[in-house]
C-alpha cells in the first residue's frame, strides 16, 4: 500500500509537469518563431519480490515478480518542424522557408539561434533584432564574402561635399540656377513672379521659407543684364533672410545663349512667357495713304532702311505692278475691279518675308492717275518677342550636401532579398547593399537547448553550428517582410491537456484509496 502511496505522488508530480509544459506552449500560440514542446514519460524502480527462474527437465520457466514505483518525466522534446508564415509588409521581417536560423549575439558575445526575425537597424548601424541584440552575417557589400558570424553594421561611403543646382529649358534656352555654399541648405525651390505693385526704384523682392525661395521682380524696372539680375535677386534674398546671406550662399543664375539677354529686359519680360513675334512695321508716306494703306506684317518680316522709294507701273493691258525697295506684287485687271488686299513678297517670290496692303479699284487708279504717283516707305523688321518666361521655369535646386560620412538615416527603401542580402537606396550612390544575413545549421537541431526569448543554444548533442549562405547547403531561402509563426497547435495542446487532467485526477485517487485502506489497517487493533 506504501508502494501506491508513492506511485500515486510520483503520477500526480509527472502530470504536473506535463501540465507545465502544455501550459508554456498555449502561452506562446502567438509568439513568432516559438517551437512547442511535448513532455513524455518513463517508469522508474521496480521492486522484485521473486526473481524469474529458467526451465528445467521437470520444471518450467517462471517469470519474475516485480512492482513498479510509478512514473516520472522521461523528456521534454522541441518540435522544430516549421510553421505558417505570417506577411507583415515590414521590410525588415524575416523569415526562413525551411532549415536553418538566424545568429545573434548578446553584449556578452554569446551567440544564439532563433526563428524570430523581427529585425531592425539602430542609430549606430548595427543590425539588431527585437531584443537588441546583434544580428551576425558579414557586413558591406557581400559579393564574394563566405558566410560569416560577424556584427552586420551599416557602413556608407564618404560623401563629397557639393553645391545644390537646377537646370531647366525655356523656349530653347538652358537656365541653371547653382547655390554657392556646400550645404543641404542649398536644396530649395525657386519660383520667379513679376508685379506692378512693387514701388519704383525696388527691382525685385524675396519671400523665403524653409524650402522655397520665390522671388518677385518689379514688372516696370529694367534689368541692364543677366549680372544684375542675379546681383538684385540676391540682394531681395538677403533682405528678406534680416540682412543675412541665405544659409545656400549666393544664387547664381547663367544661362547658355546670352544673347537672349543682350538688349536691357523689363522684369515683366524676363517672367512672363509671351514668346511670340513681335511684329515689324511699314509706315507708307501721307500721299500715298489716301489708296494704300498697311494690313499686316509677316512674322519673317526683314525690312530694310527708311525712306524707301514706292513706286508703281501700269502697262496697257491694266497691269499694275507695286514696288516697294525688294518687296513687290503684281494686280491683273481682273482682280483690280474690286479693291482689295495683296502680299508684298521679298524679291517678289519669298511668301514668308512680307506684308500686307490694301489697293484702290482700276476706276480710282486711272482717276488719279496713280501710276505716276512716288512716294516713300518706313520699316522696322519683325523681331522675336524678348521675354525670357522664368516664371515658367521650375526651379528645384537639389544635390546640395555638405559631405563626411553617411548614416541610416541617409538611406531609403530598406529590404532583405532572398539570399539574406540588405539593400537600400542613398539619394547619391542610388542602390547599395550593405550587408547580408548568414544562417546557421545543425546536425541534431532538436538537441538544441531553450535559452528564453525565442533562443536556442548549442548543446553537447546538438552539433556545432554551421554557418552558410541563404538557400544553399540545405538552409531554406529567406522570406523579406514576413514572419514565422508558433508552431503550437492548439486542437493538439487541448487534448493533452485533457488526458493530463485525467491523469492527475486518477493518482491523486490513488492517494487517497491507499490512505483509506491505511486507514482500515490501523483500526484493525480497535
Amino acid at each position: 500500500m506504501v508502494r501506491s502511496l508513492y506511485s500515486g505522488v510520483a503520477g500526480m508530480m509527472t502530470h504536473q509537469d506535463r501540465m507545465d509544459v502544455i501550459g508554456n506552449n498555449i502561452s506562446n500560440v502567438s509568439t513568432y518563431g516559438y517551437k512547442a514542446s511535448r513532455a513524455t514519460f518513463r517508469d522508474v524502480y521496480y521492486q522484485t519480490n521473486t526473481g524469474a527462474s529458467a526451465a528445467t527437465p521437470t520444471t518450467g520457466g517462471v517469470n519474475p515478480t516485480e512492482i513498479g514505483y510509478g512514473a516520472k518525466l522521461g523528456s521534454v522534446d522541441v518540435n522544430h518542424s516549421q510553421s505558417v508564415m505570417s506577411t507583415t509588409g515590414y521590410t525588415l521581417d524575416v523569415a526562413i522557408a525551411g532549415e536553418g536560423y538566424l545568429q545573434v549575439m548578446d553584449g556578452d558575445g554569446n551567440i544564439f539561434y532563433t526563428k524570430a526575425g523581427m529585425l531592425d537597424i539602430d542609430a549606430d548601424g548595427n543590425v539588431v533584432d527585437v531584443n537588441g541584440n546583434f544580428v551576425l552575417g558579414v557586413s558591406g557589400n557581400p559579393q564574394g564574402q563566405a558566410a560569416g558570424s560577424d556584427k552586420i553594421k551599416v557602413s556608407l561611403p564618404y560623401e563629397n561635399a557639393a553645391v545644390a543646382s537646377a537646370t531647366d529649358t525655356i523656349n530653347s534656352i538652358a537656365y541653371t540656377i547653382n547655390a554657392s555654399n556646400q550645404t543641404e541648405n542649398g536644396n530649395v525651390n525657386i519660383v520667379f513672379a513679376a508685379s506692378t505693385k512693387l514701388p519704383i526704384g525696388q527691382k525685385a523682392m524675396a519671400e523665403i521659407t524653409s524650402s522655397s525661395i520665390v522671388v518677385t521682380l518689379n514688372s516696370q524696372e529694367t534689368f541692364s543684364n543677366l549680372a544684375e539680375l542675379n546681383a538684385e535677386m540676391n540682394n531681395a534674398i538677403k533682405s528678406a533672410n534680416e540682412g543675412l546671406e541665405h544659409p545656400g550662399g549666393i544664387f547664381t543664375i547663367n544661362m547658355n545663349n546670352p544673347s537672349a539677354f543682350a538688349e536691357p529686359l523689363t522684369g515683366a519680360e524676363l517672367v512672363n512667357a509671351d514668346f511670340g513675334v513681335n511684329s515689324g512695321t511699314v509706315e507708307i508716306s501721307e500721299n500715298l495713304a489716301e489708296f494704300f494703306s498697311v494690313q499686316s506684317v509677316g512674322d519673317d518680316f526683314s525690312g530694310m532702311a527708311t525712306n524707301q522709294p514706292m513706286g508703281f507701273s501700269l502697262t496697257a493691258n491694266n497691269t499694275l505692278t507695286i514696288q516697294v525697295g525688294d518687296y513687290i506684287a503684281t494686280l491683273t485687271e481682273e482682280q483690280l475691279a474690286n479693291a482689295g488686299t495683296v502680299v508684298m513678297k521679298k524679291g517678289g517670290t519669298d511668301s514668308t518675308d512680307s506684308f500686307v496692303i490694301s489697293y484702290p479699284n482700276l476706276n480710282t487708279i486711272n482717276a488719279y492717275d496713280v501710276a505716276s504717283l512716288t512716294g516713300s516707305v518706313n520699316m522696322t523688321p519683325s523681331e522675336p518677342s524678348s521675354h525670357l518666361g522664368l516664371g515658367q521655369g521650375n526651379f528645384i535646386l537639389s544635390g546640395g550636401t555638405e559631405g563626411g560620412e553617411q548614416t541610416v538615416a541617409d538611406l531609403t527603401g530598406i529590404s532583405i532579398n532572398d539570399k539574406g542580402i540588405i539593400t537600400a537606396t542613398h539619394a547619391t550612390f542610388g542602390l547599395l547593399e550593405i550587408g547580408r544575413i548568414d544562417l546557421a545549421t545543425f546536425a541534431n537541431p532538436a538537441g538544441l537547448s531553450q535559452a528564453g526569448n525565442t533562443y536556442f543554444a548549442v548543446s553537447l548533442n546538438s552539433g556545432e553550428p554551421q554557418v552558410c549562405i541563404a538557400g544553399t547547403e540545405g538552409t531554406g531561402e529567406i522570406l523579406g517582410g514576413t514572419l514565422e509563426t508558433s508552431n503550437t497547435d492548439l486542437s493538439q495542446e487541448m487534448a493533452d491537456m485533457i488526458t493530463t487532467q485525467r491523469g492527475f485526477q486518477a493518482c491523486s485517487r490513488l492517494i487517497t484509496v491507499s490512505d483509506t485502506m491505511l486507514e482500515e489497517l490501523i483500526n484493525l487493533k480497535r
